[in-house]
């Protein structure tokens, strides 16, 4: 079984703990549509990446048509 040989202080402890706060994610502007969107992911709202569609979005897709 594990056993600290000394006591951890409190001090030590917050020490050690001080690289694990969460950082908010970061987002930047998509070139094409103005929206916010992840780093290396698809554009929600238009469906482009990399200055091209990758994703056709509901308005452009006409379900109706066979």
């Amino acid at each position: 079984m594990a056993v600290p040989q000394n006591k951890v202080s409190p001090s030590k402890r917050n020490m050690r703990r001080a690289h694990d706060a969460l950082v908010p994610g970061s987002y930047n502007e998509c070139p094409n549509c103005g929206e916010l969107r992840r780093p290396h992911h698809v554009c929600g709202s238009c469906g482009h990446y990399g200055g091209r569609e990758v994703v056709a979005t509901v308005e452009d897709v006409d379900l109706d048509e066979e």
